[in-house]
């Protein structure tokens, strides 16, 4: 668990809001607030990531005495709120998806539902945690869709952006599908398996290329895997590891294999297999690394190029097509002194910011015979329970006439309870367990949600409540516009 005090880690207008709050007696004020990431042209699905960092700096939220002072130096805020920060905890609760779950735009994958001036403070570190590494587990599941069931080795520790990036960008990929990272201290944080061969710069430091990997096999005898291209690769750097390997097969060890990190890869590694497989090494592998993406990757295996294991750095630790992830906070309820909830709506005249009003959760609807998932629906959570043995009739949540009907499925709820009056009442899984069921996650959607090239776009419906109540209140609101 990361010690650092992270309370400070949020805006200005945070702590100014907070202040308002108190100062307008308004601090004891129920307010809902929900996670989620808008419609853009690149997003097609996400994998929800970051839930485990959020409850720890929930639930290590503390203004120490250096933060209190720090706050009175800035000379804009008075005593009542710097006495009231020294006391600071939070005490309300936060309903999510689990890390791993395959979610869709507009979708609340997180929600606060806590005393105003708490809900507001935690907005931005939030935020901060789930964008970064639901952007870049999302990413990894693409990357290692188009891999097709290859290893996917994660690579990008030298060219993330800070070291917290590396470090949970590495937690991410695994939970996207990754099976390995080069990361040691990620490894060690998240008991992920470390991966990794060795650099050009071993290579030049010896007199020549064979004496190179002659070295790195009397010290690695049984994970020996040699990075060919430092010279003249098909020339040179695969001959000299087929030597290495007859020596090591003489000490009775077995090579791994040899790596590629530049050229064409797709010519290459058919030549060196040609030539590994000639030499009586069938079994080796081909592992190719240098700027590689779900695009190149898929490209490379529609090229029919014979590598088995992929090294994936610099675009996937950045994302590099889609850097930012785009999730916003929300306010969607308050709760009046009657304990009676008040939704709130976001108006604007971009369709796509117009917010989902209420307390809400997401159902998940699929078929019973081949347990695919079907569509999704937002509903709000005072709506009856479904009931699966009736047909459920679902709406394009704009274009009204587009239903559709389904009569043998299953649902699931996909919220759970994380915390409760600030107790953690959800047992955290350990990172393995979150690869397994984002696995299973993922192969729970048809192919063509998850293609690259025009996926098919997955449904996600309001429920007619829930249409009726965003319909009437933005109905109100052009009316009181008018007026």
């Amino acid at each position: 668990m990361d010690e650092r005090n992270l309370t400070l880690l949020t805006d200005l207008y945070q702590l100014t809001m907070m202040n308002g709050y108190l100062q307008k007696g308004r601090k004891d004020e129920i307010a809902v607030f929900d996670v989620f990431f808008r419609q853009n042209g690149m997003i097609t699905y996400s994998l929800a990531c970051g839930l485990e960092q959020v409850v720890e700096y929930v639930l290590g939220l503390k203004f120490n005495e250096d933060d209190v002072e720090y706050l009175r130096s800035l000379n804009i805020f008075n005593e009542e709120f710097l006495e009231y920060l020294k006391g600071f905890s939070f005490t309300g609760d936060i309903y999510a998806v689990p890390e791993g779950t395959v979610v869709f735009p507009g979708e609340p994958i997180l929600t606060v539902k806590a005393p105003v001036m708490q809900a507001q403070l935690i907005e931005t570190a939030i935020l901060n945690m789930m964008n970064f590494q639901t952007l870049i587990a999302t990413k990894a599941a693409k990357i290692c869709y188009s891999a097709q069931g290859d290893n996917v080795m994660e690579f990008g520790l030298r060219r993330a952006q800070a070291p917290d990036a590396g470090i949970y960008g590495a937690r991410a990929a695994v939970i996207g599908g990754c099976s390995s990272t080069s990361n040691v201290l990620a490894g060690k944080m998240f008991d992920i398996p470390i991966s990794g061969t060795h650099a050009h710069s071993w290579v030049m430091n010896f007199k020549d290329e064979y004496t190179a990997f002659l070295a790195y096999a009397d010290v690695y005898p049984d994970s020996t895997m040699l990075l060919v291209d430092t010279y003249d690769t098909l020339k040179q750097g695969v001959p000299n590891a087929i030597k290495v390997f007859d020596y090591l097969k003489e000490k009775g060890h077995k090579p791994v294999g040899i790596r590629l990190d530049s050229g064409d890869l797709a010519y290459l590694s058919k030549e060196a297999r040609k030539q590994l497989d000639e030499a009586g090494y069938p079994d080796t592998k081909i592992c190719a690394s240098g700027d590689l993406d779900e695009y190149s990757i898929n490209s490379l295996k529609n090229q029919g190029a014979k590598i088995s294991v992929w090294g994936v750095g610099t675009k996937l630790i950045t994302s590099a097509d889609m850097p930012a992830l785009g999730g916003v906070y929300k306010l969607a309820a308050i709760v009046d002194e009657d304990g009676k909830m008040i939704p709130k709506i976001k108006l604007s005249e971009t369709t796509e910011k117009i917010t989902n009003p209420g307390f809400k959760n997401i159902v998940r609807i699929y078929d019973k015979k081949t347990g695919r998932a079907e569509a999704d629906v937002i509903l709000l959570r005072d709506e009856k329970e479904i009931d699966c043995e009736k047909p459920m009739v679902i709406t394009h949540p704009t274009e009204r006439w587009k239903k559709t009907v389904f009569n043998d499925y299953n649902v699931r709820y996909l919220h759970v309870d994380v915390i409760k009056d600030g107790k953690l009442v959800y047992k955290l899984p350990s990172l393995k367990e979150i690869k397994e069921y984002a696995s299973r996650e993922l192969s729970s959607f048809w192919d063509e949600y998850k293609r690259l090239d025009k996926p098919h776009v997955y449904k996600v419906d309001l429920s007619e409540s829930l249409y009726q109540l965003k319909n009437q209140m933005l109905d109100e609101i052009r009316q009181r516009s008018i007026k």
